[in-house]
């Protein structure tokens, strides 16, 4: 499988350019390569999509955000058609040109079919402008524990969503009586509408007000859907949480969102992820910490402490003299990364334990310790321990 390009670099923009400049350098190379302007071109064709697939990360600020810190795998872009991270359906090579452009209508001139582009009007366009609806994404969001975030996890979930109607099959005509060609568009799915400007006159191509764009309308409305062929009912529905997501990603399954009207395509489900807070261990990145509150004399004897880890605890070994502030790393232990190879650490950072009281025995030993040199820290001692608290203001 072919290297895709960097987004940013199909486009022509930079990685901090606005939602404006994005759209319209989009718009500029979506003329350029349009299919009207030049039929047979294979070449020009793909870098039609490319530029479609770049512009459908980056206007979105969710897949823009995903794609800046996860590159083409936070978009379902490298990991095939079964990567969960949506890229708006591009995923799929058999997408179609029509597909395309049903997709920005509010770049190609507010409508579906491939000749209209606005005002640009390329015309000569033998392409059907026939349309099929899209039903809308559905949202739902996910808590997961650290543990399931560790090893991924299925999860159900009962949506209430637009479904297809069982009576008509989703055609949206009763008793199989079928469609007919719109007497409007005479089937094209569009018309043309003429505009006198200064500088002559323009033409426009839009949805037919008619049929709405697909080229027929019905004979006799199904009677338990009006017409629409689809109803409101719910499906339970399955999802794989990958290892390695974190709290705000959001997560896409293609055609499980509400059904489209008509046999149309239906929208995508978009799982939004919560983490529930562990009690133990706090996460950064693909690591984890553990706050270790260290009894005295362990600290200054040495010995060893269990830790907790995702799944189970294993014990650490604690070095004679050990000092607070020590980070004792734990390498595989935190989280696995996502869509990449490779386990984040466990990072023990250590505090001394001070008693807040003492019986007059534990007192009287404490203060013939005072007396020892081994029991005053030194100039030595005190750059060692604040050597990395000094840091944090350099």
């Amino acid at each position: 499988m072919a290297q895709k390009r960097d987004f940013y670099e199909v486009l022509g923009v930079s990685k901090t350019a606005s939602a404006d400049e994005i759209k319209k350098s989009y718009r500029k190379l979506a003329i350029k390569y349009h299919p009207d302007r030049n039929p047979g071109d294979k070449e020009a064709e793909e870098k039609f999509k490319e530029a479609a697939e770049a512009y459908d990360v980056l206007h979105d600020p969710d897949k823009r955000a995903r794609y800046d810190q996860f590159g083409h795998a936070g978009v379902g872009g490298a990991s095939g058609n079964g990567s969960p991270f949506g890229g708006g359906g591009f995923g799929d090579e058999n997408m179609s040109m029509d597909d395309i452009f049903s997709m920005f209508g509010d770049i190609f001139g507010g409508h579906s079919g491939g000749g209209g582009f606005g005002g640009f009007g390329f015309g000569g366009n033998t392409r059907s402008q026939t349309r099929r609806f899209k039903g809308s994404d559905l949202r739902v969001r996910v808590k997961l524990t650290l543990n399931e975030i560790a090893t991924g996890v299925e999860k159900k979930f009962k949506l209430k969503k637009y479904v297809p109607c069982s009576y008509c099959h989703g055609t949206g005509a009763e008793g199989g009586s079928g469609m007919e060609t719109c007497p409007t568009c005479h089937g094209s799915g569009s018309v043309i509408q003429n505009q006198r400007t200064i500088l002559g006159t323009m033409q426009t191509r839009t949805a037919c007000p008619t049929c709405g764009g697909e080229g027929k309308v019905i004979k006799n409305k199904c009677s338990h859907c009006q017409g629409e062929g689809i109803v409101y009912g719910e499906e339970v529905v399955s999802v794989n949480i990958p290892a390695g997501v974190a709290e705000g990603m959001q997560l896409s399954m293609g055609g499980k969102g509400n059904a489209g009207k008509h046999n149309g395509v239906p929208g995508d489900l978009l799982i939004s992820v919560s983490e529930e807070p562990d009690p133990n261990l706090i996460r950064d990145g693909d690591d984890l910490i553990y706050n270790l509150l260290l009894a005295f004399p362990i600290a200054a004897l040495g010995g060893a402490v269990e830790i907790p880890t995702i799944d189970s605890k294993v014990k650490v070994k604690i070095d004679s003299g050990t000092q607070p502030g020590k980070i004792l790393r734990l390498r595989g232990k935190g989280l696995p990364r996502l869509n990449s190879y490779g386990t984040g650490d466990l990072l023990v950072n250590v505090s001394i334990y001070v008693p807040e009281t003492l019986t007059k025995d534990e007192k009287t030993a404490v203060e013939k310790m005072q007396t020892s040199d081994s029991f005053r820290p030194n100039d030595s001692i005190k750059e060692k321990v604040f050597s990395k608290f000094k840091k944090m203001f350099d």
